[in-house]
């Protein structure tokens, strides 16, 4: 014989279906809401607009992470600083979450407000480190600090935990930084980051970027700036402006296969122009 539940108990599974059912709709709408919080953070923290020098030119592509519940916690800003050169940062916060996005403010914030102080690039990050962990957070962030003089084209490097930039001269030369960098920000005090110059050849190009550009599921970091590098060289020598290698750079993301934010940072220069 089969026993034949009471309609009673068909009664009670529908309504607790029903509760089910609200309750993750809830619990959607909360993560959802969450998410569009930290893109906002993200999009605020970012820089309204690019400095402006006679021979030089900044052009920036900034992708971020929407798959799921990810947010990252990249960042890029360039902005004038006190002696006229222009500072150039780009970094990635540990973790892909509100939080990581609120960090990420903070130490886009605290480089500016020390480079008004200290423009020395390692001078710069070893007081940014001090300031962050001094706050106390379990967070720690991966960051490049360049400083440019327009007039000599001197580029001023200091690389905390972060992965090297991308040059590319106009006679088709190209390649990956190898300057000395030290640990990323936020996890060790005293720290000393080394400083690396470098000159910025007419119509030549330097690169920084986050590692969501050049490393995923489908290729290897190596293999990526590489990758990098020759197109940059190819884009010099065909004397594309730094816009269009910038949106080259960003589109060549989606073969990594990557779920994290990728940013771009191309810096380049031109012969100023004379007028009458």
């Amino acid at each position: 014989m089969f026993r034949i539940g009471s309609t009673d108990d068909g009664d009670e599974l529908l309504v607790r279906l029903r509760t089910l059912t609200a309750q993750a709709r809830a619990q959607a709408e909360v993560q959802r809401s969450r998410v569009e919080l930290a893109v906002a953070l993200q999009r605020g923290m970012l820089p309204r607009g690019l400095p402006v020098a006679d021979g030089v030119r900044l052009s920036v592509r900034y992708a971020p992470a929407n798959q799921g519940l990810n947010v990252g916690g990249d960042w890029y800003d360039a902005f004038t600083m006190p002696d006229g050169r222009i500072g150039l940062s780009i970094g990635d916060v540990q973790g892909h979450n509100i939080e990581a996005a609120a960090f990420m403010g903070q130490v886009r914030v605290g480089l500016r407000a020390l480079a008004s102080v200290d423009g020395d690039p390692g001078e710069l990050l070893a007081r940014t480190n001090e300031l962050l962990l001094s706050l106390g957070s379990d967070l720690f962030a991966t960051c490049t600090f360049l400083r440019l003089d327009p007039g000599t084209r001197l580029l001023e490097s200091a690389r905390a935990g972060h992965l090297p930039c991308v040059w590319a001269t106009a006679d088709g030369r190209s390649g990956v930084t190898r300057d000395e960098g030290g640990p990323p920000l936020g996890v060790q005090s005293g720290t000393v980051y080394p400083v690396t110059r470098y000159r910025l050849d007419t119509g030549g190009m330097f690169v920084m970027l986050t590692d969501g550009v050049v490393e995923g599921p489908s290729m290897p970091l190596d293999e990526g700036l590489h990758q990098a590098a020759r197109l940059a060289g190819t884009a010099a020598v065909a004397g594309m402006n730094t816009d269009g290698l910038a949106a080259a750079l960003i589109k060549g993301a989606e073969r990594v296969g990557h779920d994290d934010d990728a940013a771009v940072l191309v810096i380049g220069h031109e012969e100023p122009v004379t007028r009458p």
